[in-house]
């Protein structure tokens, strides 16, 4: 068993060098058999197998050094602070999330009244709930300490689930009406890659964050990253309406609609079944408390 250890250390600690090496031989292999090579070229096969190892050792290494990186930011005092105290990251987390929802939300609905975009507007207004029952959530804990006033706590909770109904079937509503006018956008130049990224991540970050500080028995908290991950998946749904407005082939007269139509079913019936939870368990807890 120890050999077996010592030989899967060594693949995957093989080095900086050979880590270093991988990277740009891997590019080159993958470039050579996508748009050279043929299928039955054995390079093809050894491309692949590459590339695999190479993705796999880089992304043990970031682990590594994020994980040395985040014992050198505990050094500093106010880092520290931040990343120890639930509380002010909380904070700190509601104040951005009103202000970056509020912009959001502002350049949305402008947009909807500039191109004269229900599809823009709708979002214009989603987004602004969202800054609503943010600065809400927010206004509460700037008066009470998180997990002391659970029976606020949950009522709060109750009204995030409660707006989330309306909001979502009147999402839905709109993503009929939008695929039956065919109705896009585009984002300019690049942006639309950086709104991927964005996307992604926000929904991976969101989900996870929901699962995590369940266990600190503050229903705000829970309220709050439930919100981040509505307004994740709406990123979502837009950045697959642009993408396929960017990137579809005009001809093509059901790949978009179909496409659409999955992912917004998807997307509210995920926000849906939250919103539903978010009620009942809310009530149950409130009957418990009261």
């Amino acid at each position: 068993m120890e050999r077996w250890k010592q030989v899967l250390n060594k693949l995957l600690f093989p080095g900086k060098i050979v880590t270093l090496l991988s990277i740009p031989i891997s590019a080159v292999l993958l470039i050579y058999a996508f748009g050279f090579a043929q299928e039955e070229n054995p390079i093809v096969y050894l491309a692949y197998v590459i590339s695999a190892y190479t993705l796999v050792i880089v992304c043990v290494q970031v682990f590594v050094w994020s994980k040395k990186f985040t014992i050198l930011l505990h050094q500093n005092k106010y880092i520290h602070r931040y990343l120890t105290d639930l509380s002010l990251r909380m904070h700190l987390s509601l104040y951005l999330s009103v202000g970056l929802n509020l912009v959001y939300a502002i350049m949305k609905l402008f947009l909807g009244f500039y191109y004269h975009s229900v599809w823009f507007g709708t979002f214009g207004v989603y987004y602004t709930l969202l800054t609503v029952m943010r600065f809400l959530l927010l206004r509460h804990v700037n008066r009470n300490a998180f997990g002391k006033e659970l029976i606020l706590e949950w009522k709060r909770y109750r009204f995030c689930g409660a707006l989330l109904l309306p909001m979502t079937l009147a999402l839905s509503g709109v993503i009929v009406l939008v695929i039956e006018k065919n109705e896009g956008f585009q984002y300019p130049g690049y942006l639309i890659y950086v709104m991927a990224m964005y996307a992604f991540y926000a929904v991976i970050s969101a989900a996870i964050h929901v699962v995590k500080y369940r266990k600190h028995q503050s229903p705000v908290m829970t309220a709050a990253k439930v919100i981040s991950l509505s307004s994740a998946l709406v990123s979502i749904l837009s950045l697959e309406t642009a993408m396929i407005s960017q990137f579809g082939d005009s001809s093509d007269t059901w790949f978009r609609p179909v496409m659409i139509a999955c992912t917004g079913a998807g997307v509210c019936a995920i926000i849906l079944g939250m919103a539903i939870y978010m009620i009942v368990h809310s009530t149950k807890q409130l009957k418990k408390l009261q």
